[in-house]
Formats: C-alpha cells, sequence, structure tokens
C-alpha cells in the first residue's frame, strides 16, 4: 500500500522524497488500514457473548454513537452519529457492543444507506429482538469538500425492522425519543 500511496503523491505533482512527504506513504497506510479496520472484524468478534439474560421488552437506545466512514465513490469521510434502538426479546446485548457494531461497518468503504442496513440487520440477528431501529445522521466530505460544496448539509437515512417497521407507535416512540 505504501508505494501506492508514494505513486499517487507521484501522480499529483509531487515530489515524494521531499522532507515533508518521505514517511508519508507509510503513514498513510497505516491511517488507511485504521480507518478500514473493519474487513478484519465480524459481528462475532467484537459481541464476544455479551448477551445477557433478561426478562425486558421495553425499547432499549442508545443515541448520538459516533460514526467515522469513508465514501466509497470518493474515498473521502463521511462523520456522523448514529441512534439504535431495540426491544429484547430474553437477552439484551451489552452496552458497548451497540457502539463496536456500528464502528465494524462504519469502518468500511460504504455509503451512508447501506451501512444503516447493516447495522440494523446485525443487531437483529445478534439480538432476536422484537425489532431495531437505526438512525444515521452524516456530514459527507465529498459533497463539503468537492462537487456542490454545500458545508451545512446533513444526510438521515433510517431502517426499521420487525416492530419498528409494522408498529406506528413504536416507530413514533424511537423517533421522539431521537429527536431534539
Amino acid at each position: 500500500m505504501q508505494d501506492h500511496f508514494k505513486k499517487i503523491i507521484a501522480a499529483i505533482g509531487e515530489d515524494p522524497l521531499r522532507e515533508g512527504l518521505k514517511d508519508t506513504p507509510a503513514r498513510a497506510a497505516t491511517a488507511f488500514e485504521f480507518l478500514t479496520r473493519g474487513y478484519q472484524q465480524s459481528v462475532a468478534e467484537v459481541v464476544n457473548g455479551a448477551l445477557f439474560e433478561s426478562d425486558n421488552d421495553e425499547m432499549i437506545i442508545v443515541k448520538d454513537i459516533e460514526l467515522y466512514s469513508l465514501c466509497e465513490h470518493h474515498l473521502l469521510p463521511f462523520i456522523g452519529k448514529c441512534h439504535v434502538a431495540y426491544i429484547p426479546q430474553r437477552k439484551i446485548l451489552g452496552l458497548s457492543k451497540i457502539a463496536r457494531i456500528v464502528d465494524v461497518f462504519a469502518r468500511r468503504l460504504q455509503v451512508q444507506e447501506k451501512l444503516t442496513k447493516q447495522i440494523a440487520e446485525a443487531i437483529l440477528e445478534v439480538t432476536e429482538g422484537m425489532g431495531v431501529g437505526v438512525i444515521i445522521e452524516a456530514k459527507h466530505l465529498c459533497m463539503m469538500m468537492r462537487g456542490v460544496e454545500k458545508q451545512n448539509s446533513v444526510m438521515t437515512t433510517s431502517v426499521m425492522l420487525g416492530t419498528f417497521r409494522h408498529d406506528r407507535r413504536t416507530r413514533a416512540e424511537f423517533l421522539s425519543l431521537t429527536q431534539r
């Protein structure tokens, strides 16, 4: 990967051997590996058995989970927050595991629409809950730094599964609890 970054630097007209850029290919490769580490992770690994028996059957919400991803079209970051809710059925998921599941999929080349769906489906599968709702609000640098250069636009996506899709009251409760 370092060789490729060196070629990219040269292709834009820079000298990859000048003082400030000598170590950039190695640093860029390390950074890119970190930013895409989701490819080396699985949901099962990050959950690591952190499911606990529970008689709770009320909505559980984790709001404002920070997320950082890379747009698969331009390799530029999109940054935002994710709200996740689920209704358990005999087992609850360890709190930090929800954020870790978000990261597994966010740390891959993505489009926000697919990311939202992947998170929802994974949490539903892991928890075997009655339903899952996921909302992502993000700013895309591919839209802010290039193209239309719109600095204040925010993309919002949602996926509702199970009870969240079929019961208007459940969906409304989730939406009202995640609004400012």
